[in-house]
């Protein structure tokens, strides 16, 4: 981020909990691993569900004097499962975020757990914002704009992440009005560029999303909205990751000039 001339960020728990001695979960293991492994997993989620209950304010904000320090604001954190963890857990996942500075929770979870996680969202007066895919079929998956819908019906502190290249791969246009509508609901997008009709992950500039246009109605509209970059489209031959990502950034300083 140093290099690209990066600063706020969504940033997953996982890297801040581990900086803050957390133990660490691991993988599964294909096809859910041996029950050595599973039953080591179950035990490290465990641990971690103890370990979060006694974790200390005060290293949340070291790290966040320390993240801030070097980069710059922690926007969102994004916790993977929340919606399968106990309650008094939940409420810790807001006290880490709001500790950190963040104006919003990320997650993917069904559209059916949002009524509950949006009552903790109304407790800790911090918004939850939930990510969408390409999945307009599926009731329980965020892809439609009604799934956000409904979602926000049940708490004014559910909103949206609204990832503009899954939106045009599965609604087949762009999210512009959607954005425009509920753009006080909508804490950051994601930005990447795929082909419609649930086409692939494409280099900047060569599939049908309009990402210049939306940085420029967010720009000229001075909408409270965080764009991320997603970096998702096939590495080219010869080059690497840092360097896509740097084009990607580009790309976005040139849409906003």
């Amino acid at each position: 981020m140093q290099q690209l001339g990066l600063n706020g960020v969504e940033l997953r728990s996982q890297p801040v909990e581990g900086w803050m001695g957390a133990p660490a979960i691991p993988n599964a293991g294909r096809g859910g691993g041996t029950p050595e492994q599973q039953a080591a997993r179950k035990q490290a989620v465990a641990d971690l569900s103890k370990w979060r209950l006694s974790a200390s304010t005060s290293k949340m904000k070291e790290f966040r004097k320390w993240w801030e320090g070097e980069v710059g604001p922690i926007e969102i954190v994004k916790f993977d499962g929340i919606n399968t963890i106990p309650d008094d857990v939940v409420d810790y996942c807001f006290t880490l975020a709001k500790t950190l500075g963040a104006r919003a929770i990320s997650c993917e979870i069904p559209v059916s757990q949002t009524e509950k996680l949006g009552k903790f969202a109304d407790k800790h007066k911090l918004m939850v914002s939930y990510h969408g895919h390409g999945n307009v079929t599926d009731p329980e998956a965020f892809g439609h704009p009604r799934s956000w819908e409904k979602a926000m019906s049940f708490s004014k502190y559910n909103g949206c992440n609204v990832d503009i290249g899954h939106f045009v791969a599965g609604n087949g246009y762009a999210p512009v009005d959607f954005i425009k509508k509920y753009h006080d609901r909508i804490s950051h997008i994601h930005l990447k560029d795929r082909k419609k009709d649930q086409g692939p992950n494409q280099v900047w500039g060569q599939g049908d999303t309009p990402i210049k246009e939306v940085l420029q109605m967010i720009k000229k509209e001075k909408y409270n909205i965080q764009a991320t970059i997603e970096f998702e489209y096939p590495t080219p031959q010869g080059s690497d990751v840092l360097t896509e990502i740097g084009k990607c950034v580009q790309y976005c300083k040139e849409a906003l000039s």
